[in-house]
Formats: C-alpha cells, structure tokens, sequence
C-alpha cells in the first residue's frame, strides 16, 4: 500500500461500499489536459488527517483521482430521481460528479469526498461533465460565508484548473474550466430515496435507512415504532434548522430541488445563489425561477415540502401515520431554530420563544423600512451603531431588545468600518482578476476576512443531538 504523508487522525472508512452494487455506477475521472492545483482547504483538510499532503500528492489525489489508501477503489457516481421545481424527474444522477473516499474525522464522524466537474457519467445527458472555474471560485466564496454565519454547508475542500474551454449560455465563453472536490457528511439526497421507492426497491431503501441511521448523528427517538421513522423524525430537525439558517444569514440557494436535498441537513450545490443586497422576501436568485417559487421567503416553505416527499418515499417501509406526526413537528422545529439563530447572530441571549419570535418580527420591520441587508443589520447592531430608532419601526426594535442580555461582541471585528458581505457585485469584482491576469490575491483577502469573520461570530448554536458540522 502507497504511504501518505498524513497525520495520525486520517482514517480510511469507505462504507458506502456495501451499497455499492445499487447505489451508483462505477465511473473514471476525465483525463484533463493539466492540473493546476487554485485552492487547497488545509483548514478542512486537517480535520481529516490530509493536510500534509504535498501539492504534487494532492493534485494526484484531487485532479487525477488517484484513490487514497485503504479507500474506496474507484469513484461512484451516485443514482438518485427528484422534483426540479416540482415536476418529477427520472433521469437524474451525478452527472459531473462522483463520490471518491470516505474517512473518519477526529470525532469519528463519517466524511465524504465528491466532486464536480471531473467528467461524463452515464447521467450526464447533454451535458459536458465539467464545471468552469468561475463556478468554482463561486463555490469557495459561498461556502466560506456560509460557514462562517453558521449554515451548515459541505467544505470546498479542492479546486484545480483543467486546461480545457468551455462553453456555456449563462457567461462570457468560451471560460476556463476545473474540477472541485467538495468536503460533506454524506451526499445521500432525499433523491435518493425517490429513486428506490419508484424502482420499487424496498430492500435497498431499509438498507439505506439503516446506512443513515448509523453514519449521521441525531436524535436516538427511542418510541419510533420503525427505524424508517426515527431516520425521517431525525430528517426533518436537520432540515428545519437548514432552513433557519439561509434565513438567518439571508441567503438564497436558488435551486431548492429534491435532488439538491440531503438528508444530514448540509447545505451543498451552489449554483445561482445570491445574499440580499435588501431584506425582501420576494428576492430571487436564480434567473431561470419566473414564478419564484424558491425566493428567498419561500425556502422555509420549499424545504417544508421536500420532506414531504421524502415522507412519501418512505410510505413503502413504514405506514403514513408516524410519518405525517414527524412531518407536522417541522413548523415548531424550524420556529425554534430560528430564535436559536437569530439571537446567536444578533449577539442577544435567547429569552423564550414567544419573546424571541417578537424580537425577530420586530428586526425585520426596521430591516425593510431601512432597506437593509441582513449583514449591514446585524453588523450594526454588534458594533453599537444600530439605534434605529428614526423611524417608528426602529423605536420599536429597540423597545423590544431592552430586556435582552447582550453576548460578548469583543472581537476586533465588530469596530471594523463595514461588515462582511457577499453581495453579487463583489463576487464579480473578485473573478475579474482572476479572469484578466491569473490575480487570485482578492479572493485569498476575502477568504481570510470571512474567517475572520467567522472567528467573531463563534461557535453556531447546535440543536440538541445533532453535532454533524
């Protein structure tokens, strides 16, 4: 067996293995002309023991797909159907992915790593099977913010340019091409689950449920009359708390699917995503969503229903009852996960929830008549600078956060002169020099202020039972 430079916590678990043989397709990666390693998470990396690999081993890894010791002996890409804006389809998969290792962390946690763009599989349709490297500088802008406002989101782990030109209707082309690993707990979809239940595969979806139950820590549910119901109940508290926190942090994915959908509650599969630049339930992220269905204000709503036809999947193992009951808790659930949120990024001690939910109402009436953002809102208000009491709608926030306890709001970053953000305009003014002159410098200083950022914020409150990030 090849050696590693490694450290001692990498540890080789690829037990998605054992579904293997209906789960997805054995696939190779696409031979790309070169491989210029762009982005390394050494951050993530050291969580699961990869961080000294030396930049050659890691484009062997990362850009060629050379497996990792004692891992998975080939890519996987996965099968799985799903409604895309609610109309079912089919004719779905890992159409410019597969899923490659798998690997303990140092809690023991189950860790997945898959890719996009590295090639055609046999679910790749029409499509090319690749991922320009402005979706991937994208990606690593999308899931840094994310994670540093507390959303549960898979890790952009590795991006390296491939060499190849692409052509696409939604940029200037032809563009630079890549292929990005992504760091997850799993990528199982509520997708997943409607293939095997429309395949009429019963055997295969008790084995998954069983698989889910083991890998992805939740709550034990000790009265679920069926394992299928203790796995969904456990769904639906990820879920909810998912949805809070795009609220929280007030992002919009764009393509709420099923298929985009997976069942540890991660946020992951970023294409037309978008912060408001505004508090505006109605605002939208991706071009191609006329009727708006997944704007920001329906996510809530969006996420609510995929559940729904998860529960439905699930009605071959297990009669509709007990799902329905679990189904029902994720209005309180998501209620719930909200003031828990709200009140940690508003840097307030939660008071109850009655109490709480009045306070947010009353955020969000100050946010729309000041037309702020969620970022420039809550960056005022831990810096000190948010009275808002110019208007009716400001004197009544402040009204409401007088009895409120504040937390601490030390850090160095709450005197800076404006928050972080990741509005559309600063994305672009990112990619353009790395799209004119190969400059990456102001997507390395945005990184690094994230995290910063990050660092201020703390640690996310966590739902009792559900320590998966």
């Amino acid at each position: 067996m090849q050696t590693l430079p490694q450290d001692a916590i990498y540890r080789a678990s690829p037990r998605i293995m054992a579904l293997a043989d209906w789960i997805g397709d054995p696939v190779s990666a696409a031979d790309f002309p070169e491989t210029r390693l762009r982005w390394r998470n050494d951050r993530a990396a050291a969580g699961v023991g990869l961080a000294d690999l030396s930049d050659d081993d890691w484009v062997r890894h990362f850009g060629r797909f050379d497996p990792l010791p004692d891992n998975m002996p080939g890519p996987l890409a996965l099968r799985y159907h799903g409604h895309q804006f609610r109309v079912y389809n089919p004719d779905l998969g890992d159409g410019r992915g597969f899923t490659f290792a798998q690997m303990l962390d140092g809690d023991a946690r189950l860790m997945d790593l898959g890719t996009k763009g590295s090639g055609q599989t046999p679910w790749s349709r029409l499509g090319d099977g690749r991922l320009t490297l402005k979706g991937a500088v994208r990606e690593i802008l999308a899931t840094e913010m994310l994670g540093a406002l507390g959303v549960n989101t898979s890790r952009t782990f590795s991006v390296i340019e491939t060499g190849e030109s692409l052509y696409r209707g939604d940029e200037p082309s032809p563009t630079r091409s890549a292929v990005m690993v992504r760091l997850s707990h799993g990528h199982i979809r509520i997708g997943t689950f409607q293939r095997l239940s429309a395949l009429q595969l019963g055997d295969e979806m008790a084995q998954l449920v069983a698989y889910c139950l083991a890998n992805f820590p939740g709550g034990a549910f000790p009265d679920a009359p069926h394992p299928a119901v203790r796995f969904f109940n456990q769904v639906v508290e990820r879920m909810a708390d998912m949805a809070a926190s795009y609220m929280v942090a007030g992002f919009v994915h764009g393509v709420l699917n099923s298929d985009n959908m997976n069942v540890t509650g991660e946020s992951f599969d970023y294409g037309p995503w978008r912060w408001l630049p505004k508090w505006d339930p109605g605002f939208t992220a991706a071009y191609f969503d006329h009727q708006g269905l997944y704007a920001y204000g329906r996510q809530p709503e969006a996420i609510h229903w995929n559940c729904g036809q998860l529960a439905v999947a699930l009605r071959s193992l297990v009669d509709a009852a007990p799902l329905i009951e679990a189904l029902n808790r994720y209005p309180e659930l998501y209620q719930q996960a909200m003031v828990r949120r709200w009140c940690w990024r508003l840097g307030v001690e939660p008071r109850g929830l009655d109490e709480d939910t009045a306070l947010i109402g009353a955020c969000e009436a100050a946010m729309a008549t000041g037309s702020l953002g969620a970022d420039a809102f809550f960056f005022a208000h831990r810096g000190g600078r948010g009275t808002f009491a110019d208007t009716a709608e400001g004197t009544a926030l402040k009204a409401a956060l007088e009895p409120y306890t504040a937390t601490d709001s030390s850090h160095a970053y709450w005197a800076d002169t404006a928050p972080q953000a990741m509005l559309i305009d600063e994305v672009e003014a990112i990619w353009q020099p790395i799209a004119q002159s190969d400059d990456w410098s102001a997507l390395h200083a945005k990184v690094a202020a994230i995290r910063r950022m990050g660092e201020a914020m703390g640690q996310r409150p966590q739902p009792q039972g559900h320590e998966l990030a």
